[in-house]
């Protein structure tokens, strides 16, 4: 064997010692270091699923403490109305009330709720499209994912929904866990107010928006609000076009208005929902 000069023993030498550092050194894709310094920027965004888990550990180090878990549905909602309606409202509310709290992220939204018995069906589920959970698998599951926000350093669990069939669970859920976690470190507040249409109706009403209800599982505030986020949602070009752009008597053609309106419905609902969440963080 020829003898190896100095300069190719340096070089194996340094080769061996950086392949063992890069072994010692190897990250693991499922554990990395939860104090790891982020490589790039973060965005701003109050969805934590539009954040990275970076974001969301300092914006919780930052005082965002608070999480808001929506919970929605999928079921049948008049001839015009997508079946994800209720998820759609709380898409264009949540992130206007996470906003004006200020220290809040918004959960992913909980898009499958009881909508009815499976079989034989009954209430929403007797339309093709709607899916539907037992109240146990509804409560296990909010139960599951309160469980993880307070696992993972959030303080306050504030708890909403748009939809009827969503509100016992989520207070029934809220009520069990106050009284398992009893340490004090970690609170869920179910918040009622935010589902409050009657409200949203005289506020409206109160304005020159008065509805005579037509039988649908719709009405004008839904309807503009779903119209912020898009409006092929309430299919109103086809309804224009088959001269059937109104809902419970307000015509709806004019999309920039009735978007306007949207937009100021959801401030309406956001900022007596802010107060209410505000109020029971603080007691």
């Amino acid at each position: 064997m020829k003898n190896q000069s100095p300069v190719s023993l340096i070089l194996a030498s340094v080769l061996t010692t950086g392949l063992l550092l890069a072994q010692t050194l190897k990250l693991d894709p499922v554990n990395p270091d939860p104090k790891g310094p982020r490589p790039v920027d973060a965005v701003d965004s109050v969805w934590i699923e539009d954040l990275t888990w970076m974001d969301v550990r300092d914006v919780l180090k930052a005082g965002k403490t608070t999480v808001i878990i929506l919970t929605g549905g999928v079921e049948q909602n008049s001839p015009y109305l997508v079946t994800g309606k209720h998820n759609i409202v709380l898409k264009a509310c949540g992130e206007v009330i996470a906003r004006k709290l200020g220290n809040a992220l918004v959960a992913p939204i909980v898009a499958f709720v009881p909508e009815g018995n499976i079989d034989p069906p009954s209430l929403h589920m007797k339309y093709p499209g709607t899916i539907s959970l037992s109240a146990d698998t509804f409560a296990r599951l909010l139960t599951d994912i309160c469980a993880s926000f307070r696992a993972t350093g959030f303080q306050n669990i504030v708890l909403l929904g748009d939809s009827g069939g969503n509100q016992k669970g989520m207070k029934d859920v809220a009520a069990a866990l106050n009284a398992k976690w009893t340490d004090g470190k970690v609170r869920v507040h179910f918040i009622p107010e935010f589902y409050n249409y009657p409200a949203v109706a005289k506020w409206l009403e109160d304005r020159g928006g008065k509805q005579v209800d037509e039988g649908l599982h719709d009405n004008f505030a839904i309807t503009s609000i779903m119209m912020t986020v898009d409006p092929l949602l309430v299919r109103h070009k086809q309804r224009v076009a088959a001269k059937k752009s109104t809902i419970n008597g307000v015509d709806i053609a004019d999309l920039a208005k009735i978007v306007e309106w949207g937009r100021k419905v959801v401030e309406y609902s956001a900022e007596g929902t802010v107060k209410a969440i505000q109020k029971a963080i603080e007691k």
